[in-house]
């Protein structure tokens, strides 16, 4: 069978295993996040290596325009009527998690003899978060009302004050060990995130003016995949944050478009095929023989982040003034990690070279156990916060 030949078969193998997922996970409840990942990690190169190169090859491509598609959708979180109602909660506790995961899992990692600069260095790393896991989540579960708008804002900024922190961390490290690779992070991460910004802003501004004039009411797919794709190309072409560009870009069409009522419908229809795909490929190309190599620090490091999230969710859900329930479930909910994570870690590789097998082994082995147990923590919390709103006396899931 030629490359062409297996790609296609391959291909249409994936897609009716993610239909399996979709059908298995209506049935149970189980996340198809979750499903999909063990699928991608029986058939990848850490099970029984029946994808071939050629289908993994395509996973660079898979992630960029699922990540985009994702984006665009958690733009829609970020409109004026819902942080209205929201804004101050979701600053307060994306500024909680972040800020907590910080605080929790450098002294902890210091206290288990690591460097105080690489302890601080995972922390950051450990701030990150998975919006495309996270926001399927959301979206499988059918959630509605505060609770689930408010996990949509926190997953579509916290990922931006990670970046800010992390890039402040490299400095800091690079201070403490005399490294000056460390300082060019501040540099770098101001021209990611304002490079990202004006290209969403470039793809937004006209796309909210455009959509929807050719067929009223919503825009056409055409139109939805020409905003996503450009939007991908120049983010991937300018070297910037994909994830912010997409996001700046679809508040822009939320919050300015006039001449449709759906802005997102189209992408809603599009995104599931991507994601499948990309789910099944990220489970393909893990290395899950890396748990092996964790031992008691990687043991620590996913003790620490899940501690470090229960806490800061807590604390920034009281300072919020939410509700008990809301407070206890928001840390579960923003368990996933995944992708930002190894981003993150390779800069910071690149950065400390004596340093990168630690960093890129404990990142890459701990994003596998998130990314399995994380999505599962999330549908629970919607679950359970969603059950409790809705038998609570006069209550309001608002």
């Amino acid at each position: 069978m030629d490359e062409i030949a297996r790609l296609f078969v391959t291909l249409g193998a994936l897609f009716l295993a993610g239909l399996a997922a979709d059908a298995l996970g209506r049935s149970t409840r189980l996340p198809r996040v979750t499903l999909l990942l063990l699928i991608g990690v029986t058939a990848g190169q850490s099970g029984l290596g029946l994808i071939p190169a050629e289908a993994s090859d395509l996973f660079e491509i898979l992630s960029t325009a699922a990540l985009t598609l994702v984006a665009f959708l958690l733009g829609n979180a970020l409109t004026r009527e819902k942080l209205a109602a929201h804004g101050r909660a979701i600053l307060i506790l994306s500024w909680s998690v972040v800020g907590m995961t910080l605080m929790i899992v450098a002294p902890g990692l210091w206290l288990a003899d690591l460097p105080p600069a690489l302890a601080l260095i995972l922390a950051a790393i450990a701030t990150a978060t998975a919006p495309a896991a996270t926001a399927d989540i959301l979206h499988q579960s059918g959630a509605t009302g505060g609770f689930a708008d408010r996990i949509r804002g926190i997953v579509a900024v916290d990922d931006a004050w990670g970046l800010i922190v992390f890039s402040l961390v490299l400095v800091a490290a690079g201070a403490l060990t005399g490294n000056g690779e460390g300082g060019n992070a501040l540099i770098h991460a101001a021209r990611d995130l304002g490079g990202a910004v004006l290209v969403g802003l470039l793809v937004g501004l006209p796309g909210a003016a455009l959509t929807g004039r050719l067929s009223p009411g919503e825009p056409l797919q055409t139109e939805a995949l020409g905003l996503v794709f450009l939007t991908a190309g120049l983010a991937a072409w300018l070297d910037v944050s994909i994830l912010i560009a997409g996001l700046v870009a679809g508040a822009s069409i939320a919050n300015l478009a006039r001449h449709h009522d759906r802005a997102f419908h189209e992408i809603e229809h599009l995104q599931w095929p991507f994601m499948l795909l990309f789910f099944v490929m990220a489970g393909a190309v893990l290395e899950v023989e890396g748990l092996v190599h964790l031992g008691a620090l990687g043991a620590a490091y996913v003790g620490l982040r899940i501690a470090a999230r229960l806490l800061g969710g807590w604390i920034g859900g009281r300072v919020a003034g939410l509700e008990a329930t809301e407070c206890r479930w928001i840390g579960p909910a923003l368990m996933p990690q995944a992708g930002v994570a190894v981003g993150m870690a390779l800069v910071a590789g690149e950065a400390f070279p004596d340093w990168r097998e630690t960093i890129l082994t404990l990142t890459v082995g701990t994003t596998v156990i998130f990314e399995l147990i994380g999505p599962p923590l999330t549908l629970l919390a919607l679950t359970r916060v969603g059950r409790a709103q809705s038998t609570a006396p006069g209550s309001r899931n608002s």
